[in-house]
């Protein structure tokens, strides 16, 4: 690994992955060299038969260790895994079997465009090339079902990031009571809890229904329902054994819906 790699330095990662779109060119787009897939929510009954393919077709996959463990008795390829600490070293590997001519796929939990791109960019400044991002089913399009927050009529925060998460807290703050709300914690100091309190504190309506869904689509799947109020008290502290809740958890806050709004009108079906 060279010396000056730091995934601390230079740009947030995900304005890498985000600075142009995918190449127009139909022979780079139909056989890319490198793949990001997403593998869904951990229930593999979720997994695309496209990402499926570009795992299975692969000759190395990298990724953090939980969520390449998902999907290894689906491929025959060479499995790099990581976490934090040794996610450099993995992905300089993975950039040095890409450039000797083979075929690479990163793998992420949910779907790349929901709390991925870091790990995109980061993969697509190593490789140094274009990387072809497949989607995933996310944890939060089965929250937005669970919760019946149509995706229109919702503000969507991802917290779950490292770096300053200031501008998403204010999105909420604006959008809190007049849109339904859709956030990915950060693990453990951005929790629930902590959200609601935050919420509260800049005006939302304590009475306002939260809701903390937890491991979507796993057989242990929770669904716990809260004023914003009540929510508030269990949030506090930076630790795992600070929160009731787990780290795969998405939070969703109702607006306010009269039950006659979205009723039909006299004289529609």
């Amino acid at each position: 690994m060279s010396d000056d790699y730091d995934l601390e330095s230079g740009p947030d990662p995900a304005t890498i992955a985000a600075s142009a779109p995918e190449p127009l060119d139909r022979d780079t787009r139909a056989n890319p060299s490198v793949y990001a897939v997403g593998i869904g929510p951990g229930n593999l009954e979720y997994l695309t038969p496209r990402a499926e393919r570009a795992i299975r077709e692969t000759d190395v996959v990298v990724g953090f260790a939980t969520v390449v463990e998902f999907v290894a008795d689906r491929t025959d390829a060479d499995l790099l895994t990581c976490g934090y600490r040794d996610e450099a070293d993995a992905l300089e590997t993975f950039a040095e079997r890409v450039a000797d001519g083979e075929r690479g796929t990163a793998v992420l939990m949910g779907d790349p465009n929901h709390s991925g791109y870091q790990f995109v960019g980061k993969v697509q400044r190593v490789v140094d090339r274009s990387v072809r991002i497949v989607p995933g089913i996310s944890s939060l399009q089965l929250a937005a079902s669970r919760a019946r927050t149509p995706m229109e009529d919702t503000e969507f925060v991802t917290l779950h990031k490292s770096g300053p998460v200031t501008a998403g807290l204010e999105r909420l703050a604006r959008a809190v009571g007049d849109r339904h709300l859709l956030v990915l914690p950060r693990p453990f100091d951005l929790m629930p809890g902590d959200i609601a309190a935050f919420l509260l504190e800049r005006g939302g309506n304590p009475d306002l229904e939260a809701l903390v869904l937890e491991k979507l689509t796993h057989e242990d799947e929770s669904i716990h329902r809260f004023s914003l109020a009540e929510l508030a008290e269990r949030g506090g502290g930076d630790g795992r054994d600070d929160t009731p809740f787990s780290d795969l958890s998405v939070l969703a806050v109702r607006r306010t819906v009269s039950t006659g709004e979205n009723a039909p009108k006299e004289g529609e079906p």
